[in-house]
């Protein structure tokens, strides 16, 4: 499947807006004992899918139990370790990189099969300097470096480490991201002896301490673990998230490398290899570690690019994804995912306005009530389970009704960025997120 380039993407994500403005104007026009019908009826559909999501094992497509914690692996899994390649694209990252490089290179695995390789995309701060030192110090350490008008963005980078390295596998991560000791001794033996095809690792938010905001994202990662692993056990989809995920070379290739046409690599790549046929696991522990954004500000830039990505990627494959190509049970998990996180909440705002200018009660109501609700029985399972990185936040009534608050903010800017995407032409730039070193508490 060729990665999509964003064709026509004002006048289909019009379409969307459009349509997703049409449901949620349409029960205002039925007479008043039935406009409450359409979301009872998708309340009761989307809210069950989601309720069993949430509450489901981890477990293989054939229904046996899968393993979600790579100790509990066999020894043999682990008699032949394939060639890795850690890779890193950086920009302005002068706070984490020495600690990165440090933690690298403490990571047991066999000297021979294990490659270092940071790319360097046109620094603009003491990133290139500091690389250069740990080069003295690390003579493994390999530094790819690009100018900043390179083009492609993170993927760019990507793809240009990608040409220059060999590895059976590629291990992707920001700059932020911690890992433990024996983090790849745990990983690659989950990967290969669950025939993964790629492995997402979940992540842990380090600075959860900080304060509110950090703290709900740290339990958001609890949750979307926890969701990924039960769309996977319902023989659903899982997906990339970026930092922390481990990808084979051969079908990374096949696939065409890393979209230098979207702002999220990962949410794309998880699509084509998906059409690819490939399996995507999940590894709850050990996590990879990386910082939260500790301000409503931050926030809200990485939240815009996520979701502008996220639609993207539905708007450039959808063929394909309604194609034989996926099982009945992949193509109803994504259709569901799509509803919840990305039509219900345009559809929520068009309810509202036509509430307010018609005069009549809003319609959709019931179906917002059971997705929070939904969530917040996965914030609740998700940040029971037993964690090898940071401890989890408590799941108590406090932080639970704090978390579900907080998932409000996607009411926000889903709508915001599809109108934006609706009307202006697409720009691609390499968005990041800054990182001030937070103090790492990673456990071997």
């Amino acid at each position: 499947m060729a990665a999509g380039k964003g064709d026509h993407r004002r006048g289909k994500t019009a379409v969307f807006l459009v349509a997703c403005g049409w449901v949620g104007a349409a029960p205002h026009w039925l007479d008043p004992s039935r406009s409450l019908l359409p979301a009872l009826t998708l309340a009761i559909v989307l809210g069950g899918y989601g309720l069993r999501t949430v509450l489901r094992r981890a477990a293989s497509a054939d229904g046996s139990e899968t393993v979600s914690d790579s100790s509990d692996l066999p020894d043999a899994a682990t008699a032949c370790w394939p060639s890795v390649d850690v890779v890193v694209a950086a920009r302005d990252e002068e706070a984490v990189v020495t600690r990165l490089i440090e933690r690298l290179s403490a990571l047991r695995y066999p000297a021979d099969r294990l490659s270092l390789c940071v790319v360097d995309d046109g620094s603009e701060d003491r990133t290139p300097d500091r690389l250069a030192v740990l080069q003295d110090r690390f003579p493994a350490l390999r530094v790819i470096r690009r100018p900043r008008n390179a083009g492609g963005g993170k993927s760019g980078a990507l793809n240009a480490a990608l040409a220059q390295t060999q590895g059976e596998w590629l291990l992707i991560l920001d700059a932020d991201a911690q890992l433990a000791e024996d983090q790849l001794e745990r990983l690659i033996p989950f990967a290969s002896g669950g025939g993964w095809s790629a492995v997402q690792m979940r992540k842990a938010v380090n600075n959860a301490e900080d304060n509110w905001l950090t703290r709900v994202q740290a339990m958001e990662m609890a949750f979307d673990s926890q969701i990924q692993q039960g769309r996977l056990a319902g023989g659903g989809v899982a997906e990339l998230r970026g930092n922390g995920q481990l990808l084979r070379r051969d079908l990374l290739e096949a696939c065409g490398g890393f979209n230098e046409e979207t702002v999220t690599d990962d949410l794309d790549l998880s699509f084509r290899l998906l059409l690819h046929e490939a399996r995507i696991g999940i590894l709850w522990n050990p996590p990879v570690q990386e910082e939260a954004v500790e301000t409503l500000q931050a926030l809200w830039k990485q939240r815009q690019r996520w979701a502008e990505g996220g639609l993207q990627r539905f708007l450039d494959y959808w063929p394909g994804l309604l194609s034989s190509r996926l099982t009945l049970a992949q193509r109803r998990d994504l259709a569901s995912f799509f509803l919840l996180q990305y039509a219900l909440p345009v559809v929520s705002w068009s309810d509202l306005i036509t509430s307010v200018l018609s005069r009549t009660s809003p319609a959709y109501w019931p179906l917002s009530i059971v997705a929070f609700g939904v969530s917040g029985v996965a914030y609740w399972r998700g940040c029971r389970r037993a964690s090898d990185g940071p401890d989890l936040p408590e799941p108590g009534l406090f932080n639970l009704l704090l978390g579900i608050a907080y998932l409000s903010h996607w009411f926000v800017v889903i709508p915001w960025v599809t109108l934006r995407m609706a009307l202006r032409p697409k720009r691609l730039v390499w968005a990041k997120t800054s990182h001030r070193g937070q103090e790492e508490a990673v456990q071997a």
